[in-house]
């Protein structure tokens, strides 16, 4: 429950194997489980956290895609009994003949969202645009996924019940490295707390750097700007 009018955010990076869904969900599992000990109101978890981001062809093989919504499945029947607060889980969705880099919204068992990534890095080490479609493509404002039906798209806002003032906004990776992220419109419709779900490599620099962009990106927005990114396990 929030006090006093805050929100206790949480960016929680789990271990990962790349490719082993059930491993993910375990540790995943055990995160929530540590964060619902503190009362953590919102939890923000890496990108693609429930494959492993490094998967790359794996990502067209159907066994990887049906084991990591299955996995989310069990995430929201597990949010069912316990108090985790509001999750933002990564795994890649299919809509419409299509694969998607996304982000699942979910509490207390009902699936609020689902938001694709808009801007997929393509260069250097990075080759998305080989395995998924950015949101643009999208043709579908909603998507059926582990058993229920949520609103798909990148213009999603979540609120919380009990105040009124904590309006969620969800963005991811690339969408921050971009002229105009997501999160800017977010902001605009009303997001005073902006969550992004990266897998972010490390090179010489590149973490003052992303520092940099978190912090201009919170003050340009006037919101909270929560980071998480991929820990160790990813190839």
């Amino acid at each position: 429950m929030p006090r006093f009018g805050f929100l206790r955010v949480v960016a929680a990076t789990p271990s990962v194997r790349p490719a082993d869904v059930p491993f993910n969900l375990e540790q995943t599992l055990t995160l929530l489980r540590d964060t619902e000990t503190i009362g953590a109101d919102v939890v923000v978890l890496p990108e693609l956290g429930l494959t492993g981001y490094t998967c790359h062809d794996l990502f067209h093989q159907t066994t990887l895609l049906d084991a990591a919504e299955a996995a989310l499945a069990t995430l929201l029947n597990e949010s069912k009994s316990a108090d985790f607060g509001l999750i933002a889980v990564g795994l890649p969705v299919r809509s419409a003949s299509r694969l998607f880099n996304a982000m699942a919204v979910l509490k207390d068992g009902k699936l609020l969202g689902v938001v694709p990534k808009s801007y997929l890095p393509n260069y250097k080490e990075f080759q998305e645009a080989r395995f998924f479609a950015p949101a643009s493509a999208s043709v579908a404002e909603s998507v059926e996924l582990s058993g229920q039906i949520a609103p798909f798209g990148t213009d999603l806002l979540f609120a919380a019940t009990d105040l009124a003032s904590a309006v969620i906004g969800v963005e991811i990776c690339e969408d921050l490295w971009v002229p105009l992220p997501p999160s800017s419109f977010q902001a605009t419709a009303g997001a005073v707390v902006l969550l992004n779900a990266s897998a972010g490599n490390e090179v010489i620099g590149k973490a003052d750097y992303r520092r940099q962009l978190v912090a201009v990106q919170s003050g340009r927005c006037l919101a909270a700007y929560v980071y998480a990114s991929a820990g160790v396990g990813e190839s």
